[in-house]
């Protein structure tokens, strides 16, 4: 009897485990798709240059944008951006420059983790180019011009007037010394 009821609850306790893996699988992409969907996190979205050029400029109105840049945890880098902040219309497209520098003797891959503040302003903030589409490699003692080209969408409410854009790059996972192996890149 003792025997029967502790294999009933060693399944029980098997079948929850997988429950919970399954659950923390699939949490990624759910949690991706309601942030595209109601804009929370900051999270922004892309725009290809075709798409982004058949906006109409907002040419009565400017929102100013802002530039906040960190770098997380052990990884050696300096970064910035060139400009503190650009005015921007809606519709139009805008490039900002942002430098990476390597701080060490050593090849290191960072990735880029943007997100836009107010949380409404981000469903508008659409890049056609920027360099957290993908990981950074610098090598040793290497510094780079990274750019960043985006529209603000006409759409952007018109009590927004001014919006953050603050990356944070992090050590890419998988590198020596690296202790952000389970942060996944997501291209935003």
């Amino acid at each position: 009897m003792a025997d029967d009821a502790n294999i009933r609850v060693a399944k029980k306790l098997a079948l929850v485990a997988v429950a919970m893996f399954g659950f923390g699988y699939v949490l990624v992409p759910i949690y991706n798709v309601f942030c595209d969907v109601t804009g929370l996190n900051g999270k922004t979205g892309e725009l290809s240059a075709a798409e982004a050029g058949k906006l109409s400029v907002a040419r009565d109105r400017t929102v100013t944008v802002t530039f906040d840049t960190n770098v997380h945890g052990e990884l050696p880098w300096k970064f910035n951006a060139k400009q503190v902040s650009v005015e921007v219309h809606p519709g139009e497209i805008k490039e900002v420059m942002f430098r990476a520098e390597n701080m060490i003797d050593r090849e290191v891959v960072g990735q880029a983790v943007p997100s836009v503040a107010p949380a409404v302003g981000s469903k508008y903030f659409k890049k056609t180019e920027c360099f957290c589409f993908s990981q950074q490699t610098l090598g040793p003692n290497e510094s780079r011009d990274m750019p960043v080209r985006f529209i603000i969408h006409p759409d952007l409410p018109e009590q927004v007037t001014s919006l953050t854009l603050s990356y944070t790059f992090f050590m890419a996972p998988g590198q020596a010394g690296s202790t952000t192996t389970t942060h996944k890149a997501h291209s935003f």
